[in-house]
C-alpha cells in the first residue's frame, strides 16, 4: 500500500502540471516490475487539440517508445482518476498488468467488470483497483468549481435584455 501511495503521489504531480495549463487535472505514471517509473503523462487534450491526449494514453505512448515495445505486460499504471473506455481499452490491449487509480469517475470511468462484459478482453489479465487518493479528488473539485465560476461569471456579465 505504501508503494501504491508513493506512485499515486507521482501521478498527482503530473495532474498538477495539467491543472497549471488549465487542463482537466489528471496525471499518470507507468511503473515497471522493479518499481522504476518508465513514463509519465498528464492531460493535454486542449493543448494538443486531440481527444487522444489523455494522461494514460500519453504515458502508454512514451513508455512503449522508451521500451521499444507496445507489450507492457509487467507494468502498472497509476492514474489519478479512473480511466475512461478509450484509455481502459488501450491499457488492456497494451497488456498492462495492473491499473491503480485514485478517484472514481461516475460519469466516464470504466470498471473491470464493465470491460469483461464487453467480452473481447476476456483473455487479458489486467487488474484494476482504487487507492482513494483524496488530493486528486480535491484538485478535480477545484478545477471544475473554477470552470463553473468562470462560465457563470461570463454568462451573467454578457446578458443583455
Amino acid at each position: 500500500m505504501q508503494k501504491d501511495l508513493f506512485f499515486m503521489e507521482q501521478a498527482y504531480k503530473q495532474a498538477l502540471k495539467a491543472y497549471a495549463i488549465d487542463e482537466v487535472p489528471i496525471g499518470a505514471v507507468l511503473v515497471d516490475g522493479n518499481g522504476v517509473i518508465v513514463a509519465r503523462g498528464y492531460n493535454q487534450v486542449e493543448k494538443q487539440g486531440s481527444q487522444l491526449a489523455h494522461a494514460e494514453m500519453l504515458a502508454l505512448h512514451k513508455g512503449s517508445k522508451k521500451l521499444g515495445t507496445w507489450r507492457l505486460s509487467s507494468m502498472t499504471l497509476y492514474v489519478t482518476v479512473q480511466p475512461c473506455m478509450m484509455c481502459i481499452g488501450s491499457l488492456y490491449l497494451s497488456r498492462v498488468s495492473r491499473i491503480v487509480y485514485g478517484v472514481s469517475s461516475m460519469k466516464y470511468g470504466v470498471s473491470v467488470d464493465q470491460v469483461k462484459q464487453i467480452g473481447i478482453y476476456q483473455n487479458l489479465h489486467t487488474t484494476m483497483e482504487s487507492v482513494h487518493y483524496e488530493p486528486a479528488k480535491i484538485l478535480l473539485q477545484l478545477f471544475f468549481q473554477k470552470k463553473r465560476s468562470m462560465r457563470d461569471g461570463q454568462q451573467g456579465g454578457s446578458c443583455k435584455d
